[in-house]
C-alpha cells in the first residue's frame, strides 16, 4: 500500500424530503447570491427544482438559475455561465440534478475567479481555487456529489479531459432517493454501469497489497449487483434507490482508490465515444470496460479470478484463466441484463470512427494511456475493435 493522503470534507444530508433543506444548507456557509444550475430534464420532471428553489426564497437567499446543462457537458455552456456568474457577483454554486449538471457546476466555480480560459484546468493546469459548491442529487451515477472531479468536453476540438481538485468537492450534497423514482430504466442503467466502473477503474492495479481496499471494492460491486434488477422492475423501490445512490458515491469519492495505482483507461476510451457520437456515459462504459478486459486480463489473472469468484459467482478452479474469462462474460451478461450495450455498433458508432477516436484519446501529447497496462495507440484501437 502506498502513502496517502485522503479527505473527505463534504456534509452528506440524506433521505426523504431532504432536498427541503437546500435553502438553509446553503444560508449556513455564508451565501450571498447563488448561481443554481439544472439540466431541465429530471430536476423538473420529479418537481424538485421549484421546491430548491422555494427553499432558497424561505432562507433569504438571492439567486439565479441556468437551464439546460445537456448530458456530456459542453464548454459554451460553462463559458456563458461563467460570464453570468460574473455578471450577478455570485459566491456560491448549487447544482440540481445528476453528473452533468454537477460537473458543470464545478467547471463555472473554477472559472469565476480564474482570469484564463476555464479549459486550461481540463489541459492540466492545477487546480487551486473555486467558489463553493453545494449539490441537490436527481441522478446516482457519476458521483460527483462526492469527488473532486470534473469532467467537460471542449467543442472546438471534440476532446473530452477531467480536471481535478480538492476545492472541487461540493461543501453539501443532499442525497433523497425519492428524486430518482421518475429516471428511466436507461437512465439507471447507465448509472449503475458507472458507478461500477468507477470502482472497476481503482481495483484493477499493480500496486500490492491493498486487502482493505480490494474488499470495500467488492463489497460495493455486490451491493450495486444485489439491487440493480430492483431497481430496473421498479424504479419506486426506495431502499433498493437508497442504496445505489449512497454506493454511487463511495464509489467515486477516492475511499476505495486509496493507497494504490489508478487506471482510468477505459474511462479515456469511453469519454472518445461520448464526445463524438454523444453516447451516454454509462453506455460508452459499458461497451468499452468488457473490451478493455479481455484485452488486459493476462496483465493479472489472479485478480481478475478473485473477482469473477467475489463478485461474479464464478466457483472456485485451478484454471485460474478460464475464471478469469467466466468473470467477465458474468459482467457482460449483467449488462444485457440491465439494458446496457456491450457493442459499439449498438451505439451507432462505426468501424471506420476508430482511428479518430484514438487521434483524440492521444490528442494532448500522452503517450500512453492507463496504469494497470500502459496501453499505447496500437492497443487503444484492439481495444476499440474488440468492442465493435
Amino acid at each position: 500500500m502506498k502513502n496517502f493522503t485522503f479527505q473527505s470534507p463534504t456534509k452528506f444530508v440524506f433521505g426523504r424530503d431532504t432536498h427541503r433543506k437546500a435553502g438553509q444548507l446553503v444560508a449556513a456557509l455564508g451565501a450571498k447570491k447563488v448561481m443554481v444550475l439544472y439540466g431541465g430534464g429530471s430536476a423538473i420532471q420529479n418537481g424538485t427544482l421549484p421546491v430548491v428553489l422555494q427553499s432558497l426564497d424561505e432562507a433569504g437567499l438571492d439567486y439565479v438559475s441556468a437551464g439546460g446543462v445537456q448530458p456530456n457537458p459542453v464548454s459554451s455552456f460553462v463559458y456563458s455561465a461563467i460570464e453570468g456568474a460574473r455578471d450577478e457577483g455570485v459566491d456560491f454554486m448549487l447544482a440540481v440534478g445528476g453528473g452533468s449538471v454537477i460537473d458543470t457546476a464545478k467547471a463555472v466555480a473554477l472559472g469565476v475567479p480564474y482570469p484564463g480560459d476555464f479549459l486550461d484546468f481540463y489541459r492540466g493546469k492545477k487546480v487551486e481555487e473555486a467558489l463553493p459548491i453545494g449539490v441537490v442529487l436527481t441522478i446516482p451515477a457519476a458521483g460527483s456529489e462526492g469527488s473532486p472531479n470534473t469532467v467537460i468536453t471542449d467543442e472546438s476540438t471534440h476532446i473530452k479531459k477531467g480536471a481535478a481538485g480538492e476545492c472541487l468537492r461540493p461543501k453539501f450534497a443532499v442525497l433523497n432517493p425519492e428524486l430518482t423514482f421518475t429516471l428511466s430504466k436507461y437512465q439507471s442503467a447507465c448509472g449503475i454501469s458507472d458507478m461500477m466502473a468507477h470502482i472497476f477503474e481503482r481495483y484493477f492495479t499493480k500496486t500490492p497489497e491493498n486487502v482493505v481496499t480490494d474488499r470495500l471494492c467488492e463489497g460495493l460491486l455486490l451491493a450495486i449487483k444485489d439491487v440493480a434488477m430492483r431497481i430496473i422492475i421498479d424504479s419506486e423501490d426506495y431502499e433498493a434507490q437508497a442504496a445505489l445512490m449512497w454506493a454511487g458515491m463511495l464509489a467515486h469519492n477516492n475511499l476505495c482508490g486509496v493507497g494504490r495505482d489508478q487506471d482510468w483507461g477505459s474511462h479515456a476510451l469511453a469519454h472518445q465515444i461520448s464526445a463524438l457520437y454523444d453516447a451516454a456515459h454509462g453506455a460508452a462504459l459499458a461497451v468499452i470496460f468488457p473490451a478493455w478486459m479481455k484485452y488486459v486480463y493476462t496483465e493479472d489473472i489472479d485478480m481478475f479470478a478473485r473477482i469473477a469468484h467475489n463478485v461474479w459467482g464464478v466457483p472456485e478452479s485451478v484454471n485460474k484463466e478460464q475464471m478469469a474469462l467466466d468473470g467477465i462474460a458474468v459482467y457482460e451478461d449483467f449488462l444485457r441484463g440491465i439494458g446496457m450495450p456491450t457493442k459499439l455498433s449498438q451505439l451507432d458508432v462505426p468501424e471506420d470512427g476508430i482511428p479518430e477516436m484514438v487521434e483524440l484519446a492521444f490528442a494532448l501529447g500522452n503517450q500512453t494511456i492507463g496504469s494497470f497496462k500502459r496501453m499505447t495507440p496500437t492497443d487503444v484501437e484492439a481495444v476499440y475493435r474488440l468492442a465493435l
